[in-house]
């Protein structure tokens, strides 16, 4: 593992150096554009300024050692730099150069000679975009991106750059506190990004867009911590196909690995795997909100059976318990309706009380009183500039008095992504109501949550899974072949669940 206290100081910088051309004049740009209260420090031998802040003509003339460095010049001058900043005590660097390890043959020794270089200094990279600090205001970022300031929120880790940026630009209230491109790793991988964040309390829950983990071992004894600690890891792992594979080792050297293993992996380790970036951005919004679920019940509402439908659909391969309304709840329920309407769950209340806010608050009231984990309310939006959409207004506002009433975790969502303006979500949001968009993605959120919550409970009572060890180092000496009943001994003390069995002599 890398010096976690110094990767911390990289990542929550007091002061930035900055070094290159034109990609690193629009770092500076950025640094200022997002307020960063602490001190930037272009330098370069060749310019007077970068962002029109005055340049230093080398590190050697800087008045400090600097927390933070973005280095946006040449390969080969990247791993002269990088050995000067370790010698000067600096906190970290991010490697934006390509060209390393990605490409083998000059790049691989090369990448080699960087790591050498950088000693105990922790870099990100090579070959990446750099980090978000939007907790903190810092940006070590040659390009555009869509956050801004947030007092709390999710972490996100991602290999590809593109992909980071665009996630960024996300219009769905995800509040990002970092996002992070690791590039090739070659020094920092997950597991050293993920072991810095675990005691930042203003990160609600992480999530990793990875092509594959170069360290296992220290991976699974960080996702262990992030257990214990209750701080909740989703995951998209790409190069699932033999296609995207080959392409994964050709973008950041990266070997993808078994898919079946990082399945079982993230299984034995409570953390949610993904399967696009919608479903991965709805998951961390959902967990930034509302955290792990104490359980899995759940209750939907909409007034239209079409959409009960589509939900009870939906949910067939789901680990979520839509469970049916018990006689009193029935009653309860049925009061506040007349006799045309069945009740069940997922529930269609029909359009007798839209429109009627003191109906429709008794309903969602009663409907909330019943005790589920979640209070889905189906409802995709006019739209706004073309649209009269008051009638919705007031189911919303009946669907906000009720959540305080009775102080059940409400959902909104809309079973298209785009069913949900700007402005609605800023007031759901306000009111204590998580917005999601598109109904799968919102459904798989909830398991996610509920799941991972069930994993953290055990956690709690004591059932941790085993971290997994690293085979080459683990035991030394003359290979030994075991029988049968010593190899499940030994299987069953790294946490392996093993037939019960008795040896007879």
């Amino acid at each position: 593992m890398a010096d976690i206290e110094r990767l911390k100081r990289f990542l929550k910088p007091r002061h930035i150096a900055v070094l290159g051309g034109k990609w690193s004049d629009v770092v500076v740009r950025k640094i200022r554009q997002i307020g960063f209260a602490g001190e930037i420090w272009p330098v370069s031998p060749t310019r007077d300024t970068l962002g029109d802040i005055e340049c230093y003509k080398s590190l050697s003339n800087l008045p400090d050692a600097p927390d933070a460095v973005f280095v946006g010049v040449n390969r080969h001058a990247t791993v002269d730099i990088v050995g000067e900043l370790n010698r000067m005590g600096a906190g970290g660097a991010m490697c934006f150069a390509s060209g390393f390890a990605e490409v083998g043959g000059e790049g691989k020794e090369l990448q080699d000679r960087l790591v050498e270089a950088a000693g105990d200094m922790p870099i990100e990279g090579p070959n990446c975009y750099g980090m978000l600090n939007y907790l903190d205001g810092v940006t070590l970022w040659p390009d555009e991106h869509g956050g801004h300031r947030v007092d709390e929120g999710v972490a996100i880790l991602c290999q590809s750059g593109n992909i980071a940026i665009n996630m960024t630009m996300q219009q769905r209230n995800l509040p990002i506190a970092y996002m992070i491109t690791m590039g090739n790793q070659a020094a920092l991988g997950v597991a050293e990004f993920i072991e810095a964040m675990l005691d930042d309390t203003r990160i609600k829950a992480i999530g990793i867009l990875i092509e594959g983990i170069n360290d296992i071992p220290a991976f699974s004894r960080v996702a262990i911590r992030a257990l214990e600690k209750g701080v909740p890891i989703v995951a998209i792992k790409s190069g699932r196909t033999e296609a995207g594979a080959a392409i994964t080792v050709s973008h950041t050297s990266t070997l993808s690995g078994s898919d079946g293993n990082y399945a079982a992996l993230f299984e034995r380790l409570g953390i949610y795997r993904c399967y696009s970036l919608p479903g991965f951005l709805e998951a961390l919004k959902f967990l930034s909100y509302a955290g792990p679920l104490p359980g899995n019940r759940v209750v939907s509402l909409s007034c239209s059976g079409g959409e009960a439908a589509m939900v009870a659909d939906a949910i067939t391969d789901m680990r979520l318990d839509f469970a049916q309304f018990n006689d009193g709840q029935h009653t309860a329920i049925r009061g506040t309706l007349n006799d045309l309407v069945s009740i069940s769950n997922p529930f269609d209340y029909h359009t007798f009380i839209w429109g009627v806010p003191d109906a429709m608050e008794a309903t969602f009231t009663e409907v909330m009183r019943c005790g589920f984990d979640a209070t889905i309310l189906l409802m995709d939006f006019p739209h706004p500039d073309l649209c009269d959409t008051s009638l919705w207004d007031v189911a919303t506002e009946a669907y906000f008095r009720a959540g305080k009433t009775t102080g059940a975790l409400g959902v909104i969502v809309s079973t298209l992504q785009e069913g949900l303006p700007d402005r609605e979500r800023e007031k759901f949001i306000k009111n204590g109501v998580i917005p999601m968009q598109g109904l799968d993605d919102c459904l798989h959120a909830i398991e996610c949550a509920a799941w991972i919550g069930e994993r953290q409970r055990e956690v709690r009572t004591g059932r941790v899974p085993a971290a997994i060890i690293d085979l080459g180092k683990a035991g030394g000496g003359e290979a030994v072949t075991l029988d049968e009943w010593q190899s499940k001994q030994a299987l069953k003390e790294f946490g392996l669940v093993v037939p019960e069995g008795r040896l007879v002599l």
